[in-house]
């Protein structure tokens, strides 16, 4: 048996991750509303003596340190695009971003709980008009938010997959960034944008119907939606960093690819991503026939999604 080892690049660098200069600049645009924002909150509730805009203001603070992670990650991750020491790149950067973003969320959701437990046990006096204002506030600030970086998402996405040929259409159209570090901050945005269309459901139902009850109620139930948001962006970045990623679509188009022949078998496969929609693969087959490397490679160079490939070719004689 014949063992022969050999390095395969598309392209001879680690520059896997795209260039993302304008979600960048879409974050820092968020990060400036969401802060200027909780500044005035802050301030203007302590001038009034307002519980209802200070407490808003701080929650809107926990909210502008997530969306920091974001745009940190995301100015790092180009800082050091370029430095060797990072191996496959640094688009990992992002998803420990998206990972940090996440769990400050998910802390925030069970805050909410046991705030609106609290509620519950004992209620307080609602000052409506004043609640109410905050709440329409908060939810107009959070909705051009969501309009800036589900755009900024919507147009990287296109012009990235407009550059991969065999994307579909419905790649295209997507509601939610597939981004992670930003699906991170966009989900930040909207679940404040999300308690603060049921705070004035609840504040409406209180006000004209004295459902008082209402208010605690849909604390917890958008609190339930958030943590539950944060525990499947969790999945997904805890997954990537791991390296527990195995796509199942991309190691069936390598295995066809290889065992085309009816004749080369795959002994060994590894497979982790390096950025959103590029992998980095090792790959270990056994073949009978004198197959070169250079046709292993032509089949492996159809899989547009690899951008680092090691193959190890076993020669049966």
């Amino acid at each position: 048996m014949h063992n022969e080892k050999i390095e395969l690049w598309h392209h001879h660098h680690h520059l896997f991750n795209v260039e993302k200069q304008a979600i960048e600049k879409s974050t820092l645009m968020v990060v400036i509303i969401t802060f200027v924002t909780m500044i005035a909150e802050i301030l203007f509730g302590w001038i009034t003596n307002s519980m209802a805009l200070l407490a808003d203001g701080w929650h809107m603070g926990t909210h502008a340190f997530a969306l920091g992670i974001t745009l940190i990650a995301f100015i790092m991750a180009r800082k050091y695009a370029k430095d060797t020491n990072f191996t496959f790149g640094t688009w990992k950067i992002e998803i420990l971003g998206a990972y940090t973003s996440a769990i400050v969320l998910g802390i925030v959701g069970v805050i909410m709980i046991f705030s609106s437990i609290g509620r519950i046990i004992s209620p307080l006096n609602i000052h409506y008009n004043q609640a109410l204002f905050v709440a329409v506030l908060g939810l107009l600030v959070n909705l051009v938010c969501a309009v800036i970086l589900n755009s900024s998402g919507h147009s990287h996405e296109h012009e990235h997959h407009h550059k991969e040929e065999g994307d579909d259409e419905h790649s295209q159209h997507k509601h939610i960034p597939e981004d992670l570090n930003l699906k991170s901050a966009y989900l930040h945005v909207v679940a404040d944008a999300l308690t603060s269309v049921l705070a004035i459901a609840a504040l409406l139902g209180a006000k004209y119907f004295e459902l008082n009850w209402l208010d605690p109620f849909m604390g917890i139930v958008g609190a339930g939606l958030i943590i539950r948001w944060s525990f499947l962006l969790l999945k997904d970045t805890g997954g990537i960093l791991l390296e527990r990623e195995m796509d199942d679509s991309i190691v069936n188009e390598i295995k066809n690819e290889i065992e085309s022949d009816g004749d080369s078998k795959i002994s060994d496969l590894h497979i982790w991503k390096v950025a959103q929609d590029k992998y980095a693969c090792i790959v270990s087959l056994v073949t009978a026939r004198n197959y070169s490397i250079e046709e292993y490679k032509a089949r492996l160079n159809k899989i547009h999604k690899l951008a680092h490939v090691t193959v190890e070719i076993n020669e049966c004689k």
